[in-house]
């Protein structure tokens, strides 16, 4: 009987350390997460998307998928373009007709175009938008 005692001592004491480690890390994710709260870098994409910076990607790519982790929260401000069709079936017609050929593709206002993932600095320097202090 003392051992099951023990046992579900240990078990409860599991349960809370779980559960205020859950309670601890709430609202931790840096940058805003989907709680309302602003971004760090929500300027930074509006002013991306303002100067007509955009980004082509697919939703299976890796590296799409870092650069727009690399925003967190923010990454809603980015223009951006779905290239791909459901199922990897090919490529939608607007990239077709845009010649992308690799994801992420950066687009310009003056039509420069850069591809593969770009950090925050290079996107700063290529668009003239200030980023976060």
């Amino acid at each position: 009987m003392g051992s099951t005692k023990t046992v579900l001592l240990v078990l409860l004491a599991a349960v809370v350390a779980v559960a205020a480690a859950a309670v601890l890390n709430m609202g931790r994710s840096g940058d805003g997460g989907d709680d309302g709260l602003p971004g760090r870098y929500d300027a930074f994409a509006k002013c991306l998307s303002d100067a007509g910076v955009k980004m082509y990607g697919a939703y299976w790519c890796p590296h799409c998928k870092n650069q727009k982790d690399a925003f967190g929260s923010s990454w809603k401000f980015v223009d951006s373009v779905e290239c791909s069709l459901p199922n990897r079936a090919g490529q939608t017609e607007l990239c077709s007709k845009e010649g992308i050929k690799g994801y992420p593709t950066w687009e310009f206002k003056d039509g420069e175009r850069a591809e593969g993932k770009l950090s925050m600095q290079q996107l700063s320097a290529k668009s003239g938008c200030s980023l976060p202090e």
